[in-house]
């Protein structure tokens, strides 16, 4: 069984930064892909970063060259980095880590973008 706990999120003014975390505990495979999605009020969950086995990552283009993800193998962690913080990104996010055909989430936290 697979368990994703994130922590991070947070109210911040526009413009600001937060870096949200996950940490993954179970049986966690080198090669699974790991990331976030988030959801806004009224709106579909959306991908906004996601890694994969070897480094490889892609992002929205809402949130390119704003956001970074990143993972620590070692600790079974996940990080998002957002900067340059628009209202637009307030939603919950939530962790998704996919591996042997199956997906696991988080259970979310909210990053509330606002002055």
């Amino acid at each position: 069984q697979v368990q994703l706990v994130e922590s991070g999120g947070g109210l911040v003014q526009p413009g600001g930064s937060l870096r949200l975390s996950c940490a993954a505990s179970g049986s966690i495979f080198r090669f699974s892909g790991m990331g976030w999605y988030r959801q806004a009020p009224g709106k579909q969950r959306e991908l906004v970063a996601r890694i994969i086995s070897g480094g490889n990552t892609n992002y929205a283009d809402s949130v390119k060259g704003r956001f970074t993800i990143s993972r620590d193998n070692a600790k079974n962690t996940v990080y998002l980095q957002m900067n340059s913080l628009k209202p637009e990104d307030t939603a919950v996010y939530y962790c998704n880590l996919g591996q042997l055909g199956y997906t696991y989430w988080g259970q979310g936290t909210q990053v509330t973008v606002s002055s």
